[in-house]
C-alpha cells in the first residue's frame, strides 16, 4: 500500500509537531485516506535519535489517535527509512 499523503515534521518543536500530526491525521481519515507517510528524521544518535521520532509511537497510541490509526511500521529505505514511517488509518465510520 502506498502512502497516500504526507507530513514531514523535520526542524518543529514537539509541541508543534504534535500539534500538526494530530490536525493532518483528521484530515486525512476525514478525506478517506487509508497509508500516510509521517517524516520525523533520525535527530542525533548520540543523543538516542530524535524528540519526535521517539515520540511519535505514543502520541499515535494517545487517546485522540487511538481511534483513527489501525498501526504503523518504519518506512523502507526509498520513503525515508529510519526516519519515517507509514501510518494505517482505520476507515471512517
Amino acid at each position: 500500500m502506498r502512502p497516500e499523503g504526507r507530513l514531514d515534521l523535520h526542524g518543529m518543536t514537539a509541541d508543534r509537531a504534535l500539534g500538526a500530526l494530530n490536525g493532518f491525521l483528521a484530515d486525512a481519515q476525514g478525506s478517506g485516506k487509508r497509508c500516510v507517510l509521517v517524516i520525523t528524521g533520525k535527530g542525533s544518535m548520540k543523543d538516542g535519535g530524535g524528540v519526535i521520532r521517539r515520540e511519535l509511537p505514543s502520541w499515535l497510541n494517545a487517546a485522540g489517535n487511538r481511534a483513527r490509526v489501525l498501526g504503523f511500521a518504519g518506512a523502507q529505505p526509498a520513503d525515508g527509512g529510519g526516519g519515517a514511517f507509514y501510518v494505517l488509518l482505520k476507515r471512517r465510520r
